[in-house]
């Protein structure tokens, strides 16, 4: 039975793992992110709730009268 020849593993590795690593940075570089971020209005993103309007109470077990 003949011995699997080793010696290509080391550069045939050592390709791939550039080759991979080329194209990500590749990938990301055409990325578009935007120049200047602008900082929203807390204002701006305050959402009504319908439960806001409306009074309500909570009443603790411990609380209520004995019957």
């Amino acid at each position: 039975m003949p011995q699997l020849d080793t010696s290509t593993w080391f550069i045939t590795v050592l390709s791939t793992t550039i080759t991979l690593f080329m194209l990500m940075q590749l990938k990301i570089s055409l990325l578009n992110f935007p120049q200047t971020p602008s900082i929203k209005s807390i204002k701006l993103m305050k959402i009504n709730n319908h439960w806001e309007t409306k009074w309500t109470k909570i009443y603790s077990p411990l609380s209520l009268p004995l019957q």
